[in-house]
């Protein structure tokens, strides 16, 4: 039996805002698809109602439950990314799925949220010192952090690593770090540059580079981003049309129904469409930053920050990417980008934050 309390308390605006972006990306997948791939565009209406089930499932389930089985949400993650290496299917010369007969999941995706979990629970179990953490505080979350990071990163696959770097460091910070301690990771990091460098694979070099002067290889890695702005710049101030795009019809933008999703949108439908996209993500983020701000406890904190922090990082990373102000990295637009594993965890997610929201209320 559900609460009517909690009920009376739901955040329809951040379900709007959610409903919105998934309209505005079905619409995008259409678009992307309809001509040359149709029946994507079936499985992402499949995938938008389990995410949407999931979604109300985490909505009325008491959020301290994660808190309980945290070390076993995430343990559950690491056996699953462990699992891609024996039974996982390879694509584009990357091992990141597993097969489940009629469809197929990507288990670096849960691992996201699997890594906030475990951090919240963490963080909140613990007084922190009142100056900030230092390095051996930090010394088991990094471990958490680490032990997945590596095995995605061995599939490979560097955008969805770079998100849980970024999820760590923004649960971390907002926990407070000392600023000497702070101070030395950003050295540790410089001088560990040019090793990191030798360590990525040619593809991921030729990517950066590409970054950096995208006309050096233009028919080779720096020709997703030229065709990315040409789609962007083209649709004007107010777009060619709802399935009237060249670039992604006819091709010449690659992957424009998941990582360039938004490139293939902006030529559709203009400046002002995409202000009113990015206008939606800032209301979730905003939603996401209030439920953790008003939230009634620690925990509850800790994991609408985290959750937010890896909304507003796909985001920002997605249209830095795509935009050329970022090097192309892999990272989905959430809840417009094509993708089910990534889809669900999203909904989840911003489900979770709902949860948070309407609880704030109850004792």
């Amino acid at each position: 039996m559900i609460d009517r309390r909690l009920l009376t308390h739901f955040d329809w605006m951040l379900f709007c805002v959610t409903a919105a972006l998934c309209v505005v990306g079905l619409a995008a997948v259409y678009s992307a698809i309809y001509v040359k791939s149709p029946a994507i565009y079936k499985k992402e209406i499949y995938w938008l109602l389990i995410g949407l089930s999931l979604m109300l499932t985490a909505v009325f389930i008491n959020y301290s439950l994660l808190e309980r089985f945290a070390y076993v949400i995430y343990g559950a993650s690491i056996l699953s990314l462990v699992a891609v290496f024996a039974i996982g299917r390879s694509a584009s010369g990357a091992k990141r799925w597993i097969s489940l007969g009629f469809f197929t999941i990507q288990p670096s995706e849960f691992a996201k949220l699997a890594l906030i979990v475990v951090l919240a629970r963490y963080f909140s179990a613990r007084n922190m010192p009142e100056r900030g953490m230092g390095l051996k505080d930090l010394a088991i979350p990094a471990l958490f952090l680490l032990v997945p990071f590596l095995m995605i990163a061995k599939q490979p696959d560097l955008g969805t690593g770079i998100i849980l770097c970024m999820i760590f460091g923004s649960m971390a910070l907002i926990v407070k770090i000392r600023f000497r301690v702070i101070a030395g990771l950003v050295v540790a990091f410089a001088v560990a540059a040019p090793f990191a460098w030798k360590a990525l694979k040619a593809y991921q070099k030729a990517r950066l580079m590409s970054f950096l002067d995208p006309a050096m290889d233009i028919r080779g890695t720096g020709y997703h981003i030229m065709q990315s702005k040409i789609a962007i710049g083209s649709g004007g101030m107010f777009g060619k049309g709802f399935t009237k795009g060249t670039q992604g019809k006819l091709m010449f933008l690659p992957e424009h129904h998941t990582d360039f999703i938004f490139s293939a949108f902006a030529e559709e439908w203009g400046a002002i469409g995409s202000l009113v996209v990015i206008s939606l993500f800032l209301g979730l983020v905003l939603g996401g930053l209030s439920a953790s701000n008003t939230s009634k406890d620690r925990f509850g904190f800790l994991l609408s920050f985290g959750i937010t922090a890896m909304i507003f990082w796909h985001v920002t990373i997605n249209m830095g990417m795509v935009s050329g102000l970022l090097p192309v990295v892999g990272v989905p637009l959430p809840l417009i980008s094509y993708g089910g594993s990534f889809l669900i965890t999203t909904m989840i997610a911003v489900g979770l934050l709902i949860n948070i929201r309407m609880r704030r209320f109850m004792f």
